[in-house]
């Protein structure tokens, strides 16, 4: 099975299990916007927050803010990856960043990666997460 949005195509094999929160896998054509990895500062590259939470919800409004300079929206995102430096603290704050990432970037489904890492180079960074985006033709 395979669903559609307005930038791309979500590839969903029939018999596979239906993933939670992403996508196995997204065809897409347009313009490609590549965001490098967004941490949980803001624009002043200051830290308002230590909580894992707060600090995804700073990351995503990083990544949207770049993305706008492009043209893009949160929708023309096609994947996603993620490092953390604690992966029991991320899934932990788990509810805390479905209701982030509804609220910045919305409910679809991109194709997603998630690693834990040992440390990321801004020591107070406990999430870095890159986007590509595809803006329709």
């Amino acid at each position: 099975m395979t669903t559609t949005s307005t930038t791309n195509k979500v590839l969903q094999p029939a018999d596979w299990a239906r993933p939670r929160g992403y996508a196995n896998g997204v065809m897409a054509r347009g313009q490609t916007v590549y965001v490098a990895g967004m941490i949980g500062w803001d624009a002043q590259c200051q830290f308002h927050t230590d909580d894992f939470a707060g600090q995804v919800r700073q990351a995503l409004l990083n990544v949207v803010a770049v993305l706008n300079e492009a043209g893009a929206k949160p929708e023309h995102i096609v994947r996603m990856t993620w490092y953390v430096t604690d992966k029991r603290e991320y899934l932990a704050a788990g509810r805390e960043i479905g209701v982030a990432f509804r609220e910045i970037i919305g409910s679809f489904n991109a194709a997603m990666t998630a690693v834990q890492v040992s440390a990321l180079i801004e020591d107070r960074a406990k999430v870095e997460i890159e986007v590509t985006a595809v803006i329709p033709e």
